[in-house]
């Protein structure tokens, strides 16, 4: 008899937006003149067109795969080295960090990366996550066998939950206790708090005390206009020996249907093997990418590389002027309607305070009946995110405005 991984059976009874789409597609189904105006602002995904740069380069790839003499088979999974070097020129060596262009690895997605480094990284692991937090941090620790049994509130056994409230402006700080593995999303999702530079370096100090690794999950960096706030957890001294990032072209280059990322794994960065010896991280993620992906295609990387023509940069400011002048109104909208609101300043996330006596739930049914508008409730990011919810800036203009407009006819 075949067995199967039970630790997918202590995984809760669904991941939070496939249940948002059934509740969504249930209210369509019973409501249908309703589903005619329903505005999604649930889910992060974009909707405005790629930019031009990269629509040009991706028919420029087309055309060269339609010849012999320029078509393109396997490629380094890795990363084609044009790519690597791009990024690490202008991501980092340009703003005065130090990373290689072989630190840099090109995967399909930075959600994908955030599950896969479980890989390289032992079992025994005391692992920290923010509390409210991105889904998949817990989920992929679950399915890996990190954790003990959820409790009646969610919390999985094992795991060391650092609560994010307003009165730590919702980035945790370090925990007294010694934990292995820290999760940090900054511009985070889903509160879209930004960490400052003092509080990436108590995180930073913390971990190289305790020998930890952080894995910094910066996919919503571009959209930081702060020049205060470090947009890399490198900026900060010592993160090399200590932190692996996380990033992502989805939400600045609109690639959400395109599909690349890259993760940065610096050399100078070890952990511990069973024996006690200290042993680098990078060759084990080069070796994990090498065996088990083949590669993000010749035509997405030649689109990613545009973005980083002048071109490409100026329609990717564009972009992100777009989303975040989306969230300026939404926080207005929220505010006028009562509303006690955080976030979408730095980030493209505004995230509400329910009103007193209203779950996240609740206020989930309520604003996709009576407004015929689809957020993310709080309580899907974690314990601590109860009395909340988020709501998403990528959207059309107009319907920013009209979401704005309709908060501020709900009637609680």
């Amino acid at each position: 008899m075949a067995y199967l991984n039970d630790n997918y059976l202590k995984l809760k009874a669904g991941y939070l937006f496939p249940e948002i789409g059934r509740r969504v597609s249930a209210f369509c189904k019973a409501n249908p003149d309703a589903a005619q105006r329903l505005i999604r602002c649930g889910i992060g995904d974009v909707t405005e067109p790629l930019p031009p740069a990269v629509v040009a380069a991706l028919h420029q790839a087309v055309e060269e795969m339609a010849v012999r003499e320029t078509f393109k088979g396997y490629g380094p999974e890795q990363g084609y080295e044009w790519l690597r070097s791009a990024i690490a020129q202008h991501d980092f060596r340009s703003r005065g960090i130090e990373v290689a262009d072989d630190e840099i690895f090109v995967s399909d997605g930075s959600k994908c990366d955030c599950g896969s480094i479980l890989d390289v990284l032992g079992s025994k692991n005391k692992i920290a996550i923010s509390d409210p937090v991105y889904p998949v941090y817990v989920d992929t620790n679950v399915m890996a066998g990190h954790t003990g049994e959820a409790n009646p509130a969610g919390a999985y056994a094992k795991l060391v939950y650092l609560p994010c409230r307003p009165a730590n402006g919702f980035i945790p700080e370090p925990p007294k206790k010694h934990v292995d593995v820290i999760y940090l999303c900054s511009p985070n999702n889903p509160t879209g708090a930004v960490a400052t530079r003092e509080q990436l370096t108590a995180w930073v100090n913390y971990a190289l005390a305790n020998q930890a690794i952080i894995l910094f999950d910066a996919a919503y960096e571009a959209y930081i206009t702060d020049p205060t706030i470090p947009r890399s957890i490198y900026e900060i001294p010592g993160a090399r020996e200590c932190a692996i990032e996380f990033r992502s072209f989805s939400k600045n280059g609109g690639f959400t249907g395109v599909r690349c990322a890259f993760t940065v794994v610096p050399k100078t960065l070890l952990a511990q093997t069973k024996a006690g010896e200290r042993k680098p991280l990078h060759p084990l993620w080069s070796r994990r990418m090498t065996t088990k992906f083949n590669g993000v295609s010749y035509l997405v990387q030649r689109a990613a590389a545009a973005l980083y023509t002048p071109e490409g940069q100026t329609q990717v400011k564009g972009l992100i002027e777009h989303y975040l002048g989306n969230a300026k109104i939404l926080r207005s909208g929220a505010r006028q309607a009562g509303l006690k609101v955080f976030g979408g300043v730095n980030a493209p996330y505004i995230w509400v305070r329910t009103p007193k006596g209203t779950t996240s739930w609740q206020a989930f049914d309520q604003i996709l009946n009576q407004a015929n508008v689809v957020i993310t409730p709080g309580s899907g990011f974690g314990s601590k995110g109860e009395g909340y919810f988020r709501i998403s800036a990528f959207n059309s203009r107009a319907n920013a405005v009209e979401v704005a407009r309709r908060l501020q006819e709900l009637k609680w």
